[in-house]
């Protein structure tokens, strides 16, 4: 077992003063605790500013449109979002389901987009689209519809605004003001330029359509519903009950067919290419890599197998750029770049089971490979072709932060780190690679955004955030417990990396070998995901600590940004190897004088609330209390795309998925649990729920459920947040705090 402690760039704590105390109202009042960062960051096209999104002082949810001009060094309001439309928003269904793919919430402007001459921007706003030009800073409404307009985007060469309207691709042309409508068979179940349920969700695609960059030819997807099953659920309100019906793919049922064509702005028409014989894939990524050569990427259903292929257009012949395959599963990305001055592209791959950066010409022979070692990058953030420069985020010094690093084009240079404060760095760099936005984190840091040159040197703040007086954080860093990372070896030989904040006073206890403390485990465990990183983390895991907990979190196998081996052992047996890494934290915490191995509960959220079942369930004698959100019961019950990558088809390997429900399982347990979930989830739908609890009831055993009426699977909205995290509060009170 090793224990350390990672640098954090922090005011000395002695220099606070605070007489006040964290609470749950707080966390969820405004001014937000962490202060006002800026969401949405982008350089504009010509590198001249930089623009953001950012919460209002008085309710951080609002959000309005700012820029930063490098110029003049000026912070200014561009667009308040009141004086365009003010009051609540009715969102469409439609838009309501794509906000919580996009795990967005708030009102105001919640996305924006660059016009690539970097003379104008676009925003939705209220289910219109509005053109902002920077020459005259007046918006101009392009539609006023009862039909709601989305996935809105201005042309390559700012001729256009493009978007979605009654699941048709419409078109304005800026210099007339004319609409035009390119698709119209969009109704019913078919859609045109629009991501199905498990692109969204799963895919990480929110679009189905791209345009060239001659803004000639719109590539888009047309999806068909009809073969997926619709579902009949219940939507439950606190005043009434509404009856969706929702194409619902769930494991091993049929998926949309699909069909991939390119619309000719000239002519009207639709050139539908070939795609095979096989119905049954998967399009995650489409790109244009020149303007008469597109590009997409094929998936088949098992998802062992992923192709990039090429069509020259207007012939419509395809020819396979290159192919990966697996024993597993192939894992989707978006680092795909294609060279301008000449016929080659960057691939990420996870080949020597990290994923690296490769470097391909067009017939698909590999030239370099950029990155290797046993860590992985995690995103090709530009490319500098004529410097022959590659810059990357990734986890070349530790698994538990992301940096910032730039390595040489041909593959012959070494990997220089350029981010140098310990923590987490997420990047966005200018189109030219002349410079990048840094917003940065670490325990006791909340999101800093600052403009860096290339070099790494800081030009300027967007937003230091400092916690000083002031700062809406500052009155509680007094009382601020700074967590522990660590290092567990398992018993299978592996390394599990966990997070540990110790409870208030707990220095003031060292003496006291009687002392000990309940803890709460908080977990997710699930695929795509990493919990313990040396970043700024959810106030609730800090309130808890101070209210007297351990709070304990560990990535298990299976989580994220550990390489591909790391992933693989959840193959066909989710809920398995995930609850062995988690008894193994739990017996390391019982090694710790100050922990009482009695008083241990566990608490998580969608597939973290599908592991606190399973811990509960499966490993009784470890955990002793536990709280499940928005739980997976089964995964026959979840979509194709994400749980046939890991567990197969049902239909073919049905004991899988038998094994890897809480159903089996539920009888063996033995202490408190709380359940909760929203009676709205078009996510994990409450059918999971509601099953479970037939199951605990015709079991005789006894458990505590809270419902949520009208809330989806993320349960926005502070006064919901607020009930939620005072609910779970109070559970662990009653069922891990030793009585006074």
């Amino acid at each position: 077992m090793k224990r350390f402690a990672l640098p954090l760039f922090v005011a000395a704590f002695s220099g606070f003063c605070s007489a006040e105390q964290l609470t749950i109202d707080r966390i969820f009042s405004d001014p937000a605790l962490s202060g006002t960062s800026p969401r949405a960051l982008q350089y504009s096209p010509d590198g001249s500013r930089v623009t953001f999104l950012k919460g209002r002082k008085e309710d951080y949810n609002r959000y309005d449109l700012w820029e930063y001009r490098l110029k003049d060094g000026e912070t200014r309001l561009l667009v308040d979002s009141d004086t365009l439309h003010s009051g609540e928003e009715n969102l469409s269904d439609e838009e309501k389901a794509r906000r919580e793919r996009q795990r967005i919430f708030g009102s105001g402007i919640m996305e924006y987009s660059w016009s690539k001459d970097g003379k104008s921007l676009l925003f939705p706003l209220a289910g219109d689209v509005f053109y902002y030009p920077l020459k005259n800073g007046k918006p101009r409404r392009l539609t006023e519809t009862e039909a709601f307009e989305t996935d809105v985007r201005v042309s390559p060469r700012g001729r256009f605004v493009s978007f979605i309207r009654d699941q048709n691709i419409f078109v304005v042309d800026l210099n007339t003001g004319e609409e035009r409508q390119l698709t119209a068979d969009g109704k019913g179940p078919i859609k045109n330029g629009m991501a199905e349920f498990v692109a969204q969700e799963e895919m990480d695609r929110m679009t189905g359509y791209w345009w060239s960059p001659d803004e000639k030819r719109i590539a888009y997807l047309q999806v068909d519903e009809s073969p997926v099953d619709e579902v009949t659920r219940s939507e439950i309100y606190a005043d009434r009950i509404d009856m969706i019906k929702q194409r619902y793919p769930a494991a091993g049922r049929p998926n949309v067919t699909i069909k991939l064509g390119v619309l000719d702005l000239a002519s009207g028409k639709t050139q539908w290419l070939d795609l095979g014989e096989n119905e049954d894939i998967y399009i995650p990524r489409v790109q244009w890599a020149r303007d008469n050569l597109l590009s997409y990427q094929w998936q088949n259903r098992s998802q062992n197998r992923l192709e990039l292929r090429f069509v020259d257009i207007p012939s419509g012949k395809t020819r396979l750029g290159l192919a990966e395959t697996s024993d597993t599963w192939v894992n989707l990305f978006h680092d795909l770049r294609f060279l301008k001055n000449s016929d080659r592209f960057i691939w990420a791959s996870e080949k020597d089971g990290f994923k690296h950066l490769y470097l391909y010409d067009f017939n698909g022979k590999q030239l370099a490979q950029l990155t290797r070692g046993g860590w992985a990058i995690d995103e090709l953030e530009a490319l500098d072709e004529k410097a022959g420069k590659v810059y990357f985020s990734g986890r070349k010094d530790t698994p538990l932060e992301r940096h910032l690093y730039v390595t040489d084009l041909d593959g012959s240079g070494n990997i220089d780190k350029i981010s140098s404060r310990a923590g987490m760095h997420s990047i966005e760099f200018a189109d030219d690679a002349s410079g990048y936005i840094d917003t940065y984190s670490n325990p006791s840091t909340p999101a800093q955004v600052s403009l860096h040159s290339v070099d790494g040197k800081r030009v300027t703040w967007l937003q230091e955030n400092k916690v000083e007086k002031g700062h809406p954080l500052y009155p509680y860093m007094s009382d601020w417990i700074e967590p522990e990372f660590g290092e567990i070896k398992a018993p299978e030989g592996h390394t599990l990396y966990y997070r540990m904040y110790k409870p208030a006073g707990f220095s003031e206890n060292k003496g006291d070998p009687k002392k000990t403390y309940p803890t709460m485990v908080f977990l997710y465990g699930g695929p795509h995901a990493q919990l313990v990183t040396n970043s700024w983390d959810r106030p609730f895991n800090q309130y808890m600590a101070q209210q007297g907990y351990v709070v304990f979190t560990l990535d298990n196998r299976g989580s994220a940004h550990r390489g591909k081996k790391f992933e693989d052992p959840i193959f066909k047996k989710m809920g398995s190897v995930e609850v062995d890494d988690q008894v193994t934290g739990v017996k390391f915490l019982r090694t710790l004088p100050f922990i009482d191995p009695e008083r241990i509960g566990v608490y998580g959220h969608s597939y973290g609330g599908y592991m606190a079942l399973m811990t509960m369930f499966k490993a009784g004698d470890y955990f002793k209390a536990g709280i499940s959100g928005a739980p997976v019961t089964d995964w026959g019950l979840y979509d194709t795309h994400y749980t046939e990558r890991y567990m197969g088809n049902p239909n073919t390997v049905p004991e899988a998925y038998e094994a890897s429900s809480v159903f089996p399982y539920a009888k063996d347990l033995k202490g408190p649990l709380l359940i909760y979930h929203g009676m709205a989830d078009d996510n994990v739908l409450f059918t999971n729920t509601t099953r479970l609890i037939k199951q605990l009831q015709d079991n005789g055993q006894q458990f505590e459920l809270m419902t949520y009426p009208g809330k989806k699977h993320s349960l926005r909205g502070k006064e919901t947040r607020k009930h939620w995290y005072q609910m779970m509060k109070d559970f662990f009170d009653r069922t891990l705090k030793a009585p006074d």
